[in-house]
């Protein structure tokens, strides 16, 4: 089908809490067949995160559920020489193994990735950790907010007066984990496969801010916090209306004169303070508030029609509830409901549609070891020995 293109991949999926969680959930959205495999009794800990303590009880946390549907579930003790033994087995049939450990924990275990190749030659093996593989951080815990304050996101986050500020959201594991999953999506494609992907969320994030870091290592520029500025150009920005903020990209000069007409405010493109892309920039913070006495009279979402209609690039500021509302995402099929224990629960689809059509899970997240008997009878263990390794704990 157009929206399963991974359709027949096996992902082994060793990871926790979120930049590998999200990596595989992208693999699951484009039809890979996802083995989930977790500590037997505590599994992942984000299905113990999240806003309601009564699914956190239940190991079934809001931070488990986001990015873990369309995945099976398997328990198994990598410690125990039967766990290896479990795993290896596994890899055998798989195509993908994403773990996002600690560099060296798989090497300690006996099932790096020098053992397991040996065990599937064209084995893709993705390792998510903070800093990479090598470098003298690479043993260092790697939590989100840790990485965004290394990676230099929040220097350059906040107003001039406030920053560094982090971004409002796991910034360096999505783009770890999207990052992950696109290079193991680009791996499958190669011939013949077999390699190992060293993924880092720090680098991840350098390289996301592109015009960032490109503006100090050609233009010699130290990147600086701009608050809601764009720092390209002005007027570009946040600008106050009558109820709440509006964001106007006045980017390029006839963009400029026709945010000047349509304000009432064709005097402005000719002063000599704003008259060129440089002059504006240079006296941003007052053409700001010069135009924020004419846009105070309406609303955003009226100036935001009126702007758009004419040629200038502008939106209201949404807050997380209305932008899930909003007509533009309810449209376009964005989210999916599920059933949960007979509940149905709400998430959020891939960010890609193929042919009109959006990838959606199919499934909703696994509760812990929900798929031991039909995984491990795949790979040819009899009931009785599935009953044996759930009594020694290895499963």
């Amino acid at each position: 089908m157009a929206t399963e293109p991974l359709s027949g991949v096996r992902v082994l999926d060793l990871t926790n809490v979120l930049a590998g969680p999200y990596a595989c959930y992208q693999l699951a959205l484009m039809g890979a067949d996802v083995i989930k495999v977790e500590r037997p009794g505590t599994g992942d800990l984000a299905r113990v995160l999240g806003a309601d303590p009564a699914r956190n009880a239940k190991g079934m946390g809001i931070s488990f559920l986001a990015q873990n549907a369309g995945k099976r579930s398997v328990t198994l003790d990598m410690k125990a020489d039967k766990g290896k033994h479990l795993l290896k087995k596994l890899v055998q049939r798989a195509d993908v193994l994403v773990e996002n450990f600690r560099p060296g924990v798989m090497d300690r275990l006996g099932v790096g990735y020098d053992v397991l190749r040996k065990e599937n030659p064209q084995l893709i093996y993705c390792a998510i950790s903070g800093f990479g593989q090598g470098g003298p951080r690479k043993d260092d815990p790697a939590y989100d907010q840790i990485v965004q304050g290394l990676s230099g996101v929040m220097s350059i986050t906040g107003a001039p007066d406030n920053a560094p500020y982090r971004v409002g959201y796991p910034l360096a594991d999505t783009m770890g984990g999207m990052t992950a999953a696109f290079a193991i999506a680009a791996a499958l494609n190669a011939t013949p496969r077999g390699t190992f992907l060293d993924v880092s969320m720090t680098e991840a994030v350098v390289a996301s801010m592109g015009w960032v870091v490109s503006n100090y290592l050609i233009g010699g520029v130290t990147p600086s916090a701009q608050g809601n500025e764009n720092m390209t150009s002005a007027p570009s920005g946040t600008f106050a209306t009558a109820d709440g903020p509006l964001n106007i990209a006045a980017n390029r000069d006839e963009q400029w004169h026709a945010l000047a007409r349509l304000l009432g405010r064709e005097d402005l493109v000719d002063h000599p303070d704003y008259k060129t892309r440089e002059d504006r920039k240079r006296n941003r913070h007052t053409l700001r508030s010069t135009l924020e006495t004419v846009l105070l009279t309406r609303t955003a979402a009226d100036w935001a029609e009126t702007l758009n209609a004419n040629g200038v690039p502008a939106g209201p500021v949404l807050s997380v509830p209305d932008v899930l509302d909003d007509p533009q995402i309810m449209g376009r099929n964005f989210t999916a409901d599920v059933e949960l224990d007979g509940d149905a629960i709400t998430l959020t689809g891939s960010p890609v549609m193929m042919d009109g059509a959006r990838p959606h899970p199919d499934t909703a997240p696994p509760k812990l070891g929900a798929d031991n008997d039909t995984v491990w009878a795949e790979l040819g263990l009899t009931p009785d020995d599935i009953a044996a390794y759930r009594n020694e704990g290895i499963i």
